[in-house]
């Protein structure tokens, strides 16, 4: 559970830097900003295969090291997002990407919508165990 909370944290914030970007497509001067997914999924694995090692381990916090864009803090999750570059530089100093920015959308809410129903579903079982027990 504390690595589906700590996914749907990231795709929670990246979510606000994507619909702010896709918000000032045209304002002037205006640069996209993202977070990398890559980066938070190679901190995630190396905190679960830590955690795997561990005499129990299914007990205790998961220790999470921090990135470059994110440091990850007991109650949340602190977010560094890096300018995004990949696109030309428009006539308005804008280097917009459209279609990008929407696939990066769907791809974020896809991860997001995942974590939140594999949330749904742990919390399905503490019950029924829960349940079970009375």
């Amino acid at each position: 559970m504390p690595a589906l909370e700590r996914l749907v944290q990231f795709t929670t914030a990246r979510h606000r830097l994507l619909t702010h970007n896709i918000a000032n497509l045209s304002t002037p001067y205006f640069k996209p900003v993202d977070l990398d997914p890559k980066s938070f999924q190679a901190a995630m694995r190396e905190a679960i295969d830590k955690r795997r090692k561990r005499p129990a381990p299914l007990s205790g916090p998961l220790e999470i090291r921090s990135t470059r864009q994110l440091r990850f803090e007991p109650n949340g999750l602190q977010v560094k997002p890096s300018p995004r570059n990949e696109n030309i530089l428009f006539h308005d100093q804008n280097n917009r990407d459209l279609e990008r920015l929407m696939q990066d959308l769907a791809e974020n809410t896809m991860a997001h919508n995942a974590g939140i129903q594999m949330l749904a579903s742990e919390f399905d079982m503490l019950k029924l165990a829960i349940r079970e027990r009375i």
